[in-house]
């Protein structure tokens, strides 16, 4: 399927609700772009960081964990080229992973430990069940949460200026053990960092070299990367958290002389990139397009079915709802809907949000990409109240 362009076209409601949330100032500015049966819906409101600048098409957004989806085609890729094996052990690539150990019971101390079962594979890694990731528990309530902080690996908002090189990063990694054995247990964001370390040790290569070859540079997104260059830093936003107790925005970080100003020493396969609009348009037209861009198979139809197939039982599912959100289930690296819901999105839909504003949602029966960029940091891992309304009146297009 090649998706025919029909033009753009204009939505009163779609504008007029997203100017209205503008207009408060929650967010200061945003882009949206709608594509649904080759008629396009797209848009520029407010300013993206604190001198005004104008959101535009070329504005760059931090996309946080729509870094995922980007991640595990380009294990895709590398699984289609030989390079990778879907049920490869990772500690063939990975061998700091060998010797890893899986706690007893989620509160038990850090040596109260058991065996792996099985080792860890590819695919646990694609659909985050190698056994470990966030855990959702108050901060501290289990001994594992206090060693992964005190690991300083990141596991928590993305912070490209505080963690230590991949190399380090994964012998530190190494030293804790699993919550669960591998399979067992869907638990998020981990996964996708320790595979952007294996796709680097696979290929020889640092994952920026690897995605600008793989993906950025065939596919000409040519803003999308792990930090900004001085050249682009005026079309970066700032990036905004809400005080609840003033019940105003402030800035968290500004668009210059901050951590995604330079190459971070950990790039993070699963919350790092930053990004325009239309660069992930790009890529979300080339899933939606079944792998082909520009007339170039750049991805399998059968390594598409299986990205956004759900891989996760009933279990899974509901035990990481939270995060998921209902009706959703896991695909590789991305969500994809499995059950009707009140939650926007028809059953075979799938995409993702990353936390720091950005939403993003294709729809293969309707034809449809939809994009939502913001630089307001999420509240809660639920999908904010704009990026529902959103994909509610675009799916209404």
């Amino acid at each position: 399927m090649t998706l025919t362009d029909k033009g753009s076209g204009t939505s009163p409601a779609l504008q007029a609700t997203l100017q209205e949330l503008v207009d408060r100032g929650d967010p200061p500015g945003l882009a949206y772009h709608v594509e649904k049966r080759g008629q396009r819906y797209t848009g520029e409101i407010g300013v993206a960081n604190e001198h005004g600048a104008p959101v535009g098409r070329d504005t760059i957004f931090r996309i946080a964990s729509l870094t995922k989806p980007i991640t595990g085609v380009a294990t895709l890729m590398l699984i289609e080229n030989g390079t990778l094996r879907l049920d490869q052990p990772v500690e063939q690539i990975v061998p700091e992973l060998a010797e890893l150990r899986v706690l007893r019971h989620i509160n038990s101390d850090l040596d109260d430990t058991v065996p792996l079962n099985r080792s860890i594979t590819v695919g646990d890694l694609l659909t985050f069940r190698m056994g470990t990731g966030l855990v959702l528990a108050p901060p501290g309530t289990y001994p594992i949460q206090r060693a992964m902080e005190n690991a300083g690996l990141g596991f928590g908002p993305p912070d490209p200026a505080g963690v230590p090189e991949p190399d380090e990063w994964i012998q530190r990694f190494a030293e804790l053990p699993l919550v669960h054995q591998p399979g067992d247990q869907w638990m998020y964001n981990t996964s996708a960092d320790v595979l952007g370390v294996a796709l680097s040790r696979a290929t020889g290569k640092p994952l920026p070299d690897l995605l600008d070859e793989l993906i950025f540079n065939p596919l000409g997104m040519i803003d999308t990367g792990f930090h900004v260059p001085p050249e682009k830093e005026d079309r970066f936003t700032s990036q905004y958290i809400r005080d609840h107790k003033s019940a105003t925005l402030r800035e968290l970080e500004p668009p210059s002389d901050g951590p995604y100003n330079t190459l971070p020493s950990f790039p993070s396969g699963g919350s790092g990139l930053v990004s325009t609009i239309d660069d992930f348009c790009t890529f979300a037209r080339m899933l939606l397009n079944r792998g082909w861009h520009d007339g170039t198979k750049v991805l399998s139809e059968e390594s598409l079915i299986q990205m956004t197939s759900n891989h996760l039982t009933g279990q899974q599912r509901r035990d990481g709802e939270l995060i998921l959100s209902p009706g959703n289930g896991w695909g590789y690296c991305l969500a994809v809907r499995v059950d009707e819901t009140d939650e926007p999105g028809r059953i075979g839909s799938y995409g993702w949000s990353g936390g720091l504003g950005t939403t993003w949602l294709n729809d293969p029966e309707e034809e449809m990409i939809a994009l939502l960029f913001t630089q307001v940091h999420f509240d809660s891992a639920a999908l904010p109240d704009a990026a529902r309304t959103f994909l509610n009146l675009a799916l209404e297009l």
